[in-house]
């Protein structure tokens, strides 16, 4: 937590506290029904996040095409014994 301070980040448990007596910080009770919901995909960067990941998989089409052709290529020199020691 004093890390998180110093970078000024603020932390959205009310009940965060330091336990002066154990040193130990001490939270609030967790929102199991928003953990869930969260792990399911509904979170609050889900839907960036999946933009994101869709867009550079469009992105890279391309090499993975270019890979597919190169593999093609190398598959119809290696039957050919003229090209096999390429």
């Amino acid at each position: 937590m004093p890390q998180g301070h110093y970078l000024g980040l603020t932390f959205p448990d009310p009940h965060l506290s330091l336990d002066a007596a154990s040193g130990h910080w001490r939270t609030g009770e967790i929102d199991w029904s928003e953990f869930k919901r969260v792990l399911a995909g509904d979170g609050p960067c889900n839907r960036q996040r999946m933009h994101t990941r869709k867009t550079a998989h469009a992105d890279g089409a391309w090499v993975r095409e270019a890979a597919l052709a190169y593999a093609a290529k190398r598959g119809k020199h290696a039957m050919n014994p003229a090209h096999a020691a390429e």
